[in-house]
């Protein structure tokens, strides 16, 4: 690697997800679709909860389909898992952000405490921001690829998507401002990246590790997030801990081939 390339890496300079990430999303989300089958032996053995609830965010232009496959999973090994019933996802709309936090008071009430939040992508901005202004009801975030570290637009290949919705959005005053959505939230969070996401820049979804925060790194798509057997296992796992004890994640004997930071 270069001197000027290093240099750029070291000071996270804004832009876009390599090119080669981005033409290839399609096909690489469909292959580690295509592997989760092979991977159910190993999934099956992950660590289990005590089955609180958890509730699932998507992604821009997503819908509570493309959560299926990790919904179904979760609930195999025993939680309560809830979409967000709120169909597609084109934005913060009113209707958004005055229906997430019913969602969300309807599923602790149903399952007697606080639950879990995940969200994909923009998913994963929700559910930081829910957790922000609802501690009381929400147990821990894991975010999957979520951009909520963003500092410039070009850092993201989904941001004229966004845009293009935008006159649909709530106004202004209802939606958190960039430098507020980075800040850390009041419960225990996991950000879970990737370096071969080819729709946000990778450092975007990072958090500066805490006590109560950390990063986990995986190697599959943007969107492979759902089905990448890595991302379920580290759900799993953190999803597995008691509600009063949170520790960082720490992948034991096979599971650390499988997390490019813990070989």
């Amino acid at each position: 690697m270069s001197v000027a390339r290093q240099a750029e890496e070291r000071s996270g300079a804004a832009r876009r997800p390599p090119l080669r990430w981005f033409l290839t999303e399609p096909a690489r989300g469909a292959m580690t679709f295509a592997s989760l089958p092979f991977a159910v032996p190993l999934l099956s053995r992950a660590p289990r909860g005590d089955g609180h609830g958890v509730l699932l965010l998507p992604g821009l232009l997503a819908d509570d389909v493309s959560n299926q496959a990790l919904r179904s999973y979760l609930a195999t090994l025993g939680y309560t898992t809830r979409g967000w019933g709120l169909g597609r996802n084109i934005g913060p709309t009113d209707e958004v952000l005055d229906g997430m936090p019913l969602r969300l008071q309807e599923l602790a009430a149903g399952t007697g405490g606080p639950v879990s939040l995940i969200g994909w992508s923009l998913g994963g901005i929700y559910a930081r921001e829910l957790a922000r202004d609802h501690p009381d009801l929400v147990r821990q975030v894991i975010t999957l690829g979520s951009p909520f570290a963003l500092v410039d637009p070009r850092q993201s290949r989904a941001e004229y998507a966004f845009r293009r919705r935008s006159r649909r959005h709530a106004s202004s005053d209802r939606v958190p401002s960039r430098d507020r959505l980075g800040q850390p939230i009041p419960v225990p969070s996991t950000a879970i990246y990737s370096k071969a996401d080819g729709i946000v820049h990778w450092r975007t979804c990072m958090q500066t590790p805490a006590t109560d925060r950390e990063n986990i790194e995986v190697t599959c798509a943007h969107l492979g997030f759902g089905v990448d057997p890595a991302t379920l296992w580290a759900i799993a796992d953190r999803l597995a801990q008691p509600a009063d004890t949170w520790r960082p994640f720490q992948p034991r004997g096979w599971a650390r081939a499988f997390y490019p930071v813990a070989r």
